[in-house]
Formats: structure tokens, C-alpha cells, sequence
């Protein structure tokens, strides 16, 4: 029987480098920003690749629209009555961090609040809740009307 994508990816991640389970409820908040951020950006990009063959300018155009402080911001706003608990409070941790820099094209209450979605991504990614990981960033592109 053939293996989905995202447990052959993820198995495969474990497997190959020995990576241990952890409660991911205990890293920093910043630190699941950084994947979030990482893992957000590849959801995007690979919806537009998957789309469309163009060029790659064309491609960051569209992509980085959606990848902004600014986007996630306002995504995550919507999407706040649709978390979990448990994402909720990692929302909360990542709205609440202090992080050491501030995004160029967005207010610190954006950027904070951008910082909170990719904690939730992040930490979704983690759990490897591929599932509902994209649900919220299908839900929220519904809800920037981008679809």
C-alpha cells in the first residue's frame, strides 16, 4: 500500500536524521514562528507553482503578497474564533513573545499578530497535523478572498 506524502515526508525527516519526538507546547514561541514562517511560505508557493508554470518574478510577486506581516495579520484575525484551544494559546504565546526585530512594511501589533499565526503553523507542522494546517491556510485565503 502506498504512503501518503506528508507521513513518507515526515517519517522519512525522522528516520533519516534520528529526530526524536518532543511536546512542542514547550519550545519558544519565536522558534515555531521560524518554522511556521518557513512552512506557511512553502504552502503558498507551492499553490501557485501548482497553478500556474510562469515565470519566477511573476511567481514572488504573488507570492510575497501573501507572505507579508501585513496578510498574516489580517488572515489570522479572521481565523481567531475558528482555532482550537491549544491553538489558541500558542496564538496567544506568539502574539505575547518579544521578538528582536519588526517587520519592514508592518505596524509591531501586525507584526505580533503575524508572529502568533506562524507559531500556530509552526507548531501544526511539528504535530505533523498536515491536514489541519492547510485547512487553516485554505480558511484563511478564503477569508482574504484570494481562494
Amino acid at each position: 500500500m502506498e504512503k501518503s506524502i506528508d507521513l513518507t515526508f515526515s517519517g522519512n525527516l525522522k528516520e533519516t536524521f534520528g529526530l526524536p519526538e518532543k511536546d512542542w507546547k514547550l519550545y519558544s514561541p519565536l522558534t515555531l514562528a521560524y518554522l511556521g514562517d518557513a512552512a506557511y511560505e512553502v504552502i503558498i508557493r507551492t499553490i501557485f507553482v501548482k497553478r500556474a508554470n510562469c515565470q519566477p518574478q511573476k511567481l514572488h510577486q504573488k507570492v510575497t503578497s501573501l507572505v507579508s506581516a501585513k496578510t498574516q495579520a489580517r488572515m489570522i484575525q479572521g481565523l481567531l474564533p475558528e482555532l482550537t484551544e491549544e491553538e489558541a494559546a500558542i496564538y496567544r504565546r506568539g502574539h505575547n513573545s518579544k521578538p528582536y526585530t519588526k517587520a519592514k512594511n508592518a505596524s509591531m501589533q501586525e507584526y505580533l499578530e503575524a508572529t502568533g499565526f506562524e507559531a500556530v503553523i509552526g507548531y501544526l507542522y511539528l504535530q505533523e497535523d498536515f491536514a489541519r494546517m492547510n485547512e487553516l491556510v485554505r480558511r484563511g485565503l478564503e477569508l482574504l478572498d484570494v481562494g
